[in-house]
């Protein structure tokens, strides 16, 4: 027999091997970036939610399996257009087009969130699901609204809590009601919150202002859920989860520098919008999760939160400080 044939076979038969190990350890990897994944056969079918920041990344991933299990879908986005490119993506994906209804709603605005409420109010019974998914980050510089409060502590954390509380009713009204916070594990890295100097210029970060809403985020579902229990509601259930690291519009505000790492090989590393929406779908809809509240997921399992965010005073000031704020008393 040849020996170099035979040499040539045995190269070959190792670089075969090592492809097909390489190839597995890939698979592993990716799968293990997923995360979990919600594959329960919970029906939406009949179920009214609303979910913000619908029109791109997670909010869009989560609109579209919610309706793909049979839930109308209130849209909640600030830009009509993009809300409308966004039902048309939807449509092209399989959903139904006559459960999906936009809503305008800017949470940097309190007239406009008021607005929305009002609408959405006015039009059902009940309000199965709430998703408060929508959110800023690394915004270029210091910024008030017109509301007075610096723009990501706005959006992130006081827009939501309001929205939540103009809706509460009717999603108490709900035969087992659901609100979801999207949050952050990067919530770990604020310190407590200064709710004397949270608008301040001089406590603004690129990325301060984010931790410290993602801690509010963690904070508000607890104090919400203990709220609502102690008036003896136990069918409504909040929590709060962190989706992971997604290839999503989030880092928009780093320009194309935060674009392109998602469209190279990095975003192997990272989750897909769609691995990102499956802890809120899991929230939204799991009959795990029937009777949890106040607490906080990742990857559809149950997580510790930060010390900071376990502070029952803190989470009740920092309630009592945000309805002020947004004008409720």
């Amino acid at each position: 027999m040849d020996e170099s044939h035979t040499d040539g076979d045995c190269c070959l038969c190792s670089l075969a091997a090592w492809a097909v190990g390489a190839a597995i350890v890939l698979f592993l990897v990716r799968k293990w970036i997923k995360g979990g994944q919600f594959t329960e056969r919970a029906s939406a079918k009949g179920k009214v939610a609303a979910v913000t920041g619908a029109n791109t990344g997670l909010g869009l991933e989560t609109v579209r399996e919610l309706n793909l299990r049979g839930a109308k879908v209130y849209m909640l986005c600030r830009s009509e257009e993009r809300a409308n490119e966004a039902k048309i993506k939807l449509v092209r994906m399989g959903c139904d087009a006559t459960r999906l209804v936009y809503e305008q709603c800017d949470l940097s605005k309190f007239a406009s969130i008021r607005a929305c409420a009002k609408r959405i109010t006015q039009a059902e019974s009940h309000l199965d699901i709430l998703i408060n998914n929508a959110g800023i980050m690394f915004y270029p510089k210091f910024e008030l609204t017109e509301d007075g409060h610096e723009m990501t502590w706005q959006s992130n954390h006081l827009g939501p809590f309001l929205l939540t509380e103009l809706l509460l009713p009717l999603v108490e009204k709900a035969e087992e009601g659901r609100i979801v916070n999207v949050s952050s594990m990067l919530h770990e890295k604020s310190g407590p919150l200064d709710l004397d100097t949270i608008d301040d210029n001089k406590s603004y970060g690129r990325l301060a202002p984010y931790n410290r809403s993602k801690l509010a985020n963690v904070m508000h579902a607890r104090e919400l859920s203990r709220r609502i229990r102690a008036r003896g509601n136990n069918t409504v259930c909040v929590n709060s989860l962190h989706p992971g690291a997604c290839a999503s519009d989030l880092s928009r505000h780093l320009g194309p520098l935060g674009r392109k790492p998602f469209t190279s090989i990095a975003a192997f590393f990272i989750k897909t919008e769609r691995d990102g929406a499956q802890t809120s779908l899991f929230l939204a809809l799991s009959k795990k999760v029937k009777g949890v509240s106040g607490c906080y997921f990742s990857d559809c399992a149950r997580k510790s939160e930060s010390t900071v965010a376990l502070d029952d005073l803190a989470c009740k000031q920092l309630y009592d400080y945000s309805r002020k704020a947004v004008g409720i008393e």
